[in-house]
């Protein structure tokens, strides 16, 4: 195995495992208030997971552009900026954080507009959403730190801070809500324990092993790349999540059975992404070091493995899901209506490999790049082609022409960045 191959493993697999322990902070407070005797319970720790999910999505940018400016910055020997990008990324996070808690009245009742579940159910979510933003300082704080360790060259330390804060969750999840009997409130304390948890983790790990560097601290200095870039990544990531939440909307008007079956068949979706964000985080790394030392031949090497390693992830996920993916779906529900639509749609799960790679990939180089314009761009094309290709076709294929547009929009996603990065690749190297 190449040197290089090395590296992106060391950096893909450590983030592969990050990605697949986060969503279980929501899944662990949903197996406990399972366990309650309230169905509404259920329902509220649904709502406010998605409530904070997209939420903390639409914030994801922070993450990605600290990760970009700081492996470039590695790979300049710029030590000041590395500790500017540090400090300034987690005062931002925080800042962003405790703004939330200030608007959570507005919050709550615009998702309450948008989501309008009944009375019972949302009387729970002002009460889980209540304890819960008070995690999001920590939350977001974190998202600055996991960024920067990211561009350090580093995903082991995301990947423990991970794996303590759900060991955290649940455990204190379990004796709040079930020693203590505090039920729903419990398990929101939990969930904020968890995040604070995390981030102050991730400090002392910081502070640990990268502790010599605060020789080059000077100071938060928030500068316009900074704001450029962040701008930039947030706008790309509200067309990714409008797409998202459209398809679950478009589906539902297909009634019941139409939107489990989607919902299940996107499992197939998400599974992939967890693997390929991976080699993305990997392509941030590497390809934004080799890019701040501007050394061409090393980038260029880059994108060429992991085009490589992403071409043996369609395979292997492609054959997977030919195989297995029938037996996947029917371990998710036992419901015989269900499965025998998600049948007549799997042709299309199928594709997802194939469609989505060149985006995840890229989204990785450009990151790395902080080429965050073709990311606008490639998102807000794919977008509109997403749109049209829906409409055009949905009175005639109905659920299938909303699978077509979303295919199409992962594809179209990743070859105009392709083509975006054949053009900036002529002038970024000096």
């Amino acid at each position: 195995m190449k040197p290089i191959d090395r590296r992106i493993l060391q950096l893909a697999v450590p983030s592969i495992i990050s990605n697949i322990t986060a969503p279980l902070l929501g899944m662990v407070d949903l197996a406990i208030v399972g366990h309650l005797g309230d169905v509404a319970l259920i329902g509220a720790i649904a709502v406010g997971s998605m409530i904070f999910n997209v939420m903390y999505w639409l914030l994801g940018f922070l993450r990605m552009g600290t990760s970009g400016m700081t492996s470039q910055a590695l790979g300049k020997r710029d030590f000041q900026e590395v500790m500017t990008l540090w400090l300034s990324s987690m005062a931002v996070g925080m800042g962003l954080g405790c703004l939330l808690i200030l608007l959570q009245w507005p919050i709550s009742q615009l998702s309450f507009i948008a989501i309008h579940p009944s009375d019972n159910i949302w009387q729970f979510v002002e009460t889980y959403f209540k304890i819960c933003i008070w995690g999001a300082p920590a939350m977001l704080g974190l998202y600055g730190l996991t960024g920067w360790y990211i561009g350090m060259q580093n995903t082991r330390v995301p990947m423990l801070v991970s794996i303590v804060q759900n060991v955290v969750n649940i455990v204190a999840s379990l004796i709040l809500a079930l020693g203590l009997d505090m039920k729903l409130e419990g398990v929101a304390l939990g969930t904020v324990i968890a995040q604070w948890t995390g981030f102050l983790l991730s400090l002392l790990i910081w502070f640990r092993y990268y502790g010599k560097l605060k020789g080059y601290m000077t100071g938060v200095h928030l500068t316009g790349n900074f704001f450029t870039v962040n701008r930039d990544l947030f706008l790309r990531t509200v067309f990714l999540v409008s797409v998202n939440l459209f398809f679950v909307s478009a589906g539902a008007r297909s009634g019941d059975v139409v939107l489990s079956a989607n919902t299940l068949l996107m499992t197939l979706y998400t599974l992939f992404s967890y693997i390929m964000d991976g080699f993305a985080f990997a392509g941030e790394a590497l390809g934004g070091k080799s890019y701040g030392r501007q050394d061409r031949a090393e980038f260029n090497e880059v994108c060429r493995r992991l085009a490589l390693w992403g071409g043996g992830m369609v395979v292997l996920f492609t054959l997977l899901y030919i195989a297995g993916g029938h037996l996947l779906l029917s371990l998710l529900t036992s419901d015989a209506a269900v499965l025998a639509v998600t049948d007549s749609y799997m042709g299309w799960a199928l594709l997802i490999p194939v469609a989505g790679v060149g985006a995840f990939i890229l989204d990785g180089i450009f990151v790395g790049l902080t080429a965050t314009r073709g990311m606008i761009v490639s998102s807000f094309l794919s977008t509109m082609l997403f749109l049209v290709v829906y409409f055009a076709g949905m009175n005639v294929w109905s659920n299938h022409a909303l699978w077509l547009a979303f295919i199409l929009y992962l594809l179209n996603r990743g070859v105009v960045q392709f083509i975006w990065l054949k053009k900036i690749n002529r002038v970024i190297w000096k």
